[in-house]
């Protein structure tokens, strides 16, 4: 089974994050999501810390480049946790089928996308009717 579409284990709370509305709270909402479960790190606290980075990537790029946060859901798994990240704007990530590596030049911006594309096991970007975009990724805890 592909634990991006693994079925969320019973009673493991919202994943809505009706509150979120900059990547600090995003990040709090997602520590608090694993922390309600137990999953605050265990044997690979590394992945926990690769997903608060790729939270705040995901919303910091919504609001800088895609005309505002229109959304946030995360969705623990059995697996990791599912994230999806609604904006406003059409376009596409730069470079969308990324391969994950760094930029070859030294700039001030482009770093997030490809260790988004890096640490994610799945990501996914589909318009979304009436406008704007939802970027969904699967950041595997295991």
């Amino acid at each position: 089974m592909n634990p991006a579409n693994s079925t969320p284990a019973a009673d493991r709370g919202p994943g809505t994050g009706a509150a979120v509305t900059s990547a600090a709270a995003a990040r709090d909402h997602v520590r608090a999501l694993l922390r309600a479960h137990g999953r605050t790190g265990g044997p690979n606290p590394d992945a926990v810390i690769d997903l608060l980075l790729v939270v705040s990537e995901l919303v910091t790029n919504a609001i800088r480049h895609g005309d505002g946060l229109a959304g946030f859901d995360a969705t623990l798994t059995d697996a990791g946790v599912r994230l999806a990240v609604r904006d406003h704007s059409d376009a596409l990530p730069a470079r969308t089928h990324a391969t994950g590596g760094i930029p070859g030049t030294h700039r001030t911006n482009g770093y997030g996308w490809p260790l988004i594309v890096r640490l994610c096991d799945s990501v996914v970007v589909e318009p979304r009717p009436g406008g704007g975009k939802t970027i969904r990724v699967f950041v595997p805890l295991a």
